[in-house]
């Protein structure tokens, strides 16, 4: 895992599990208190709204009262109904009785709706005002019975100018000559509609009138639970609470034997809660959006010093000797760090141009040696063969063979440094290859192709004699030949055919790597592995030396080395 994943996950989850724990023991707690708080209104409000229901049943059984019993107004009633011959006290009779329901009803403002009826022919009387036709109270929904009196459920007024929501009673009058009158009482104007729509939840509570049985009389979300319907199978079971038909629900019985029911449906029910947890949501995200902001920072502040310390050990692996510039992070620990690494940095250039310069002054020692350690065999065998040439042959040939033997060892043993000319290495060559041709006694063609203008060019002293030697070693027969050529492009090339026996790639292989020369037998003794040494001494990965080879056929090398310029720079 990166850094930078690791800093986003440790910010992420220092700040997610407080926020979690503290998020659910206080979703918890406020999901007790919403909900303690929710169900407190709501019956708080549902028992005022049965309060008001009972107190405007109460009113209206005293305002019956007054008006069935034989008290002033039963009197005047009864004397009203009484037939009687004399007109005048009829009328009398009339408007006494009529001024006392006036009083009654003007000293009980939340009666409307006042009338006797008939229910035997269906009329009624003394009205306090004008009522529709086809006044059936019978028809009304009864939400109780007792005592002479009947109390009817929410219903529209009979009143022919309200069409408001009322409650209405009606009580049996006592007469002797009559047994067919009732007085009829409504709840006084928009009283029932107002305690109704009585809630603190902006209309999303509503109410449910329950008769003595259970039965719905009365419905405002007739969609959901009709009148009629039986609240108790309704509820299954439950007593003052319960969820039913995706709404929430409490009950209040009142002491008359009918209920009232509030119902909300549970969206509503859950909206404060919901809103809360919004809130509680986007307050997380933002600490969330805060913390990976930080952890942001934090990988920008980490980011910029390790990118600076991955840029300078990737110059410093490129190119040890070249120490980078310090720069600074505003960072003290990550600016100690880096001064630090300066330091180290200084350290090892110094180091590497030490042991550079030791390895330069070995590989130099090395060559040099190399060059003083003739073959000794060599040497002898050459001594010999002077020795009978000059019992055999003429004083000419003898003059010829010292000579050619005293010019190369002049050039490859005398004191004149390791560089050479490329026209002094293919004359010391020459005189090699008169030196074997003379010692062997047999003929192979040496043909050198050189261009004129390569003849001047510095190279490393003895790099062609060990190349030539490989190919008079490996095989060459007395009518082969080797091919010299030497040509100049962007880099001097030389290349080295034969016609021998060739070399397996395990062969090539040991000669390049084997510092002990395996012909010591036919020259100097110094092999391919001097040339390689001595490329990568002088020209270190600028110089290339391919070797190809195939049994039976022959040998081919290529030389190809950086033109020296003046300084010593390739």
């Amino acid at each position: 895992m990166t850094l930078k994943k690791r800093i986003f996950y440790l910010f992420f989850l220092s700040a997610f599990i407080p926020f979690m724990s503290i998020f659910a023991i206080s979703y918890y707690t406020i999901d007790s208190i919403f909900a303690n708080k929710i169900d407190d209104g709501i019956r708080s409000n549902l028992h005022q709204v049965t309060s008001s229901l009972e107190n405007s049943l109460t009113n209206m059984n005293h305002v019956t009262q007054q008006l069935s019993y034989s008290g002033t107004v039963g009197k005047k009633l009864g004397e009203v109904l009484t037939p009687s011959s004399n007109i005048i006290e009829l009328i009398e009779a009339r408007d006494e009785l009529k001024s006392e329901l006036s009083v009654v009803t003007f000293t009980n403002p939340n009666i409307g709706l006042t009338t006797y009826y008939f229910q035997q022919q269906g009329t009624t009387q003394f009205n306090n005002a004008p009522i529709k036709e086809h006044f059936s109270p019978e028809l009304l929904p009864v939400l109780s019975k007792g005592y002479g009196i009947t109390y009817h459920g929410p219903h529209i007024s009979m009143n022919r100018f309200d069409d408001q929501i009322v409650l209405s009673a009606m009580r049996k009058v006592k007469l002797p000559q009559k047994d067919n009158v009732y007085i009829y009482v409504e709840s006084g104007f928009r009283l029932t509609q107002d305690f109704l729509n009585y809630n603190q939840y902006k209309g999303a509570l509503s109410h449910l009138i329950l008769n003595g049985e259970g039965n719905i009389i009365y419905s405002e979300v007739p969609e959901v639970m009709e009148v009629g319907e039986n609240f108790s199978r309704l509820a299954k079971g439950s007593i003052s609470d319960g969820i039913t038909r995706g709404y929430h629900w409490f009950k209040q019985d009142s002491a008359q034997k009918w209920s009232v029911v509030s119902v909300i449906s549970q969206s509503k029910y859950q909206e404060e809660k919901n809103q809360w947890l919004l809130q509680i949501l986007l307050v997380a995200l933002f600490f969330l959006g805060f913390t990976v902001f930080l952890a942001w920072l934090l990988w920008k502040m980490v980011y910029k010093p390790l990118s600076l310390f991955h840029s300078q050990i990737n110059e410093m692996s490129q190119s040890p000797q070249i120490v980078s510039s310090q720069t600074r992070t505003q960072i003290p620990e990550f600016d100690r760090l880096l001064r630090e690494f300066s330091k180290m940095q200084h350290q090892i250039s110094d180091l590497f141009v030490e042991v550079q310069s030791k390895e330069k002054i070995r590989a130099d020692l090395e060559v040099e040696k190399l060059l003083y350690q003739i073959n000794p065999h060599f040497l002898m065998n050459t001594l010999d063969t002077v020795h009978w040439l000059a019992v055999m042959n003429g004083q000419e040939e003898i003059d010829k063979l010292v000579q050619s033997l005293n010019k190369l060892l002049y050039y490859n043993l005398g004191k004149l440094g390791q560089a050479s000319s490329m026209k002094e290495e293919l004359n010391a060559l020459r005189q090699y290859l008169i030196l074997q041709q003379i010692r062997y006694d047999f003929e192979f063609d040496v043909r050198i192709s050189v261009e004129d203008s390569v003849l001047e060019i510095s190279v490393p002293r003895f790099i062609l004699q060990p190349l030539v030697e490989n190919s008079l070693y490996h095989g060459l027969s007395d009518k082969g030949f080797i091919q010299i050529e030497v040509t100049l492009t962007d880099t001097l090339n030389i290349m080295i055919q034969d016609n021998g026996a060739g070399m397996t790639e395990e062969a090539i292989q040991r000669l390049l790597n084997n510092r002990v020369a395996e012909h010591k037998k036919v020259g100097m003794g110094i092999g391919l592995n001097y040339v390689h040494r001595m490329l990568k001494a002088q020209y270190g990965n600028e110089a290339q030396l391919v070797i190809e080879s195939e049994l039976g056929t022959g040998t081919n090398i290529l030389l190809i080395l950086p033109i020296k310029r003046e300084g010593g720079s390739a």
